[in-house]
Order: C-alpha cells, then structure tokens, then sequence
C-alpha cells in the first residue's frame, strides 16, 4: 500500500489524508457519543437514539445536494468549505450547553463529513484511470478503519481528564487539515465536467430515480446500513440496558478495535477476490456473515465472546463495503459521479434508523429482540441488493 501511495500524485494523497483525519476526529467523539449524551444532558436510551439517528438522517439528505454541487463546483473550494463548516461543528458541540445546540452542531458534523466522502470518490474517477480506482478504493477504506482504529483510544484517554475534551481535539484536527489543505490543495485539481450540458438539481434527481439498479442498491444499502453503519451507537445502547458504564466502555473500545485492525488486515486480500460478475454471491455471504455476527453479540457474555462475534460481523463488511463502490464506480456516468455517490450515501439514512429503532426496543422489548429486529433488517437489504446487480447483468448484457 505504501507504494502505491509513494505513486499517487499529491492531489489523490491529499484526498486520502483528508478522509483518514477527519475519520479519526469523527471517531474520537463517535462510539461515546451515547454516553456522552446520557451524562451530560440526562438523555434516555430512547432519546439518545433519536438524537444520534435523526442528526444522521438529517445529515445524509442534506448531502444529496452536497453530490450535486460536487459535480458543479471545483473540488478544491467545497473540499475547504466542508472542512471549515466540520470544524466549527466540533467546536460548538464542544462548547455548547444546550442540547439544540450541540444537535445543529452533529448535523453539521454528518453534513460536512458526508460531502468531503462524496467528493474524494468522485475525485478518484476524475483523476485516476479505470484499473486503478479499485485499488485507491481499498485503500481508502483501509485508512478510514485506521483512523476508527485510533480514535476510540484517543477519545477514551481525553474524556477520562475531561468529558467534552474529545471534541476540542476533533476540531484541532480539522483545521490542521485545512490549512495543510488550504497550501498544497490544487485548486485546478477537480474541475467541473464541462463536457456535459448542466442541469438543475431535482432534473438530474429525476435521471437518479429512471435508474433502478442505483435505486434497488440504495433502499438495499439503506436496509443493512441499519444493522453495519452505526453499530457502535447500537451496541453502547444495548450495553448500557444490560451491563454497566464501565463494562460498556470495555467492551465498546475493544469491538472497535476488533472491527478496524482485521479490516486493515483483510481487506486487501478479501477485496482483491470481489468482482461485479459475481456480486450477487459475495454480497449474500457478506450479509450472511451479518447475521451470524448479530447471533454472536446476543449470545455473547464475555469480553471474548464479543471480540468473537465482532470478528464474524467484520468479514461481513470488508465483503460488503467495497462491493458497494465498485457496483457504483460501474454505473456512475462520468458527470453525475457526485449525484451517484451521494445517492449511495443515503443509505447512511438507514445507519441514521438504527440508533432510533434499537433505542425504541431497548426501551419496550426484552433487549436481545433488538437482534431479530436487525436480522430481518439484513434480509431485506439482502433481496435488494440480488435485485439491483440482477438489473445491472441484464443493462451489461444488453450492451
């Protein structure tokens, strides 16, 4: 991996460090976020759900027109607004008393982070050849765990000499990045497709919604994203009904760990085997190693089994994870990248429902029936997904 990026010219390298820096500034405050939010604004599991989930939802519509201004705006200028606007939001949540404030302030977090994704991927088509974007895919994925990795640590350190310390240094990291992006960010790097005539945002809506093999893989990542895109969140609210803060902690930093060190050390050589002729089957073991994942969390009783658990869940991700890039690196028109990729990012919509789903369990059913609630969530996403690369091998066929 790091000759490949010793190879990649500065502008790729400095899309990869933006998304590992603002990775690990988002996962120093994530995987406590519950906690935070029960001790300092006295939440309920239900209410803490609902604030971390609908910050998401918000977050994630808002980036759908992120997408399109990425493919209208040159990269550099969003890429900096974004950053400027996640910073700010680390810095008021850090700083706010209120909890409407320090809610806008996670909204703004999702939003900025979720346009900065959007536009490194869109950047990856832009400025590297087909053969290559699989590789900087892997890779980015890759640095995006080790920050999720490192993070947890970080924030476990900082909140133990000050509850809100974790966001403070959230927000240093993002205006590191700015300024190192601000001096060495090529300003011409991203240039608007002018090669296609522009369109307004709800036509270039319209073209996303005629394409249904990107509208089958976006309810079906919306689905599973429910059970993979926010089980930190889920799994701190399972653990604070039914043990303690302190074992919550344990167990919560040592999944996350589990989760990002066997990504980093998997991914490549799982990644490398996935093609989109035969999507539908390593989705289908993807999502199968999902649901023997969330049988293990419910069964667990120890720290070990735990780690045990995460570790089948993982495996399921490094499948699922890069399988989704690819089936939309394949059918993304060159000028509407951002819209699709945005698109896919609604999915996150689904990350954003957990929380809120499993909190609302959590505060009416026995807690293990959080897991059936997620497995038949897995299921479904599962049917979708068959469908939309069904859809895709039919288009590939008829051209």
């Amino acid at each position: 991996m790091l000759t490949t990026l010793k190879n990649y010219p500065l502008t790729v390298n400095l899309l990869l460090s933006a998304l590992l820096v603002l990775t690990l500034a988002r996962a120093i405050t994530l995987p406590y976020l519950v906690i935070y939010l029960s001790t300092q604004f006295q939440l309920g599991v239900a209410d803490i759900g609902l604030v971390i989930g609908s910050s998401l939802i918000v977050g994630s519509l808002l980036s759908l027109y992120g997408g399109f201004l990425v493919d209208s705006q040159p990269g550099y200028r969003l890429i900096l607004g974004c950053c400027a606007v996640f910073t700010c939001g680390f810095l008021g949540a850090f700083a706010a008393r209120d909890l409407w404030v320090f809610y806008t302030c996670l909204v703004a977090i999702n939003l900025a982070y979720a346009v900065i994704d959007i536009a490194v991927k869109s950047g990856f088509g832009r400025l590297l050849p087909v053969d290559a974007r699989s590789e900087a895919f892997s890779i980015k994925y890759t640095l995006t765990n080790i920050g999720y990795a490192v993070g947890p640590f970080l924030g476990a350190g900082l909140a133990a000499l000050a509850i809100s310390l974790p966001f403070l240094a959230s927000a240093i990291l993002g205006a590191g990045f700015f300024i190192v992006y601000a001096v060495w960010g090529d300003k011409h790097s991203m240039p608007v497709d002018t090669s296609q005539p522009g369109a307004p945002f709800l036509a270039v809506g319209k073209v996303l919604l005629s394409d249904y093999r990107l509208v089958c893989f976006t309810l079906g990542g919306a689905l599973s994203a429910v059970v993979f895109g926010q089980f930190t969140a889920y799994l701190s609210q399972y653990l604070i009904v039914t043990t303690t803060p302190e074992m919550a902690y344990r167990i919560i930093s040592s999944v996350v760990a589990t989760n990002a060190l066997m990504v980093i050390s998997l991914q490549y050589v799982i990644g490398k085997r996935i093609t989109h002729q035969h999507l539908n089957l390593w989705l289908a073991g993807g999502l199968g190693m999902f649901i023997v994942g969330l049988a293990g969390f419910g069964l667990s009783t120890s720290l070990m089994f735990w780690v045990v658990a995460m570790a089948v869940f993982t495996l399921g991700e490094i499948i699922v994870f890069p399988a989704e890039y690819m089936f939309i690196d394949i059918i993304a028109p060159d000028h509407l990248r951002g819209m699709y990729y945005a698109a896919q990012n609604l999915g996150n919509v689904g990350a954003a429902l957990g929380p809120v789903l499993c909190g609302m369990v959590l505060a009416t059913q026995p807690a293990h029936a959080m897991f059936y609630m997620l497995a038949l969530f897995v299921v479904a996403g599962g049917l979708l997904y068959s469908l939309g690369a069904s859809l895709a091998g039919k288009v590939n066929a008829a051209t």
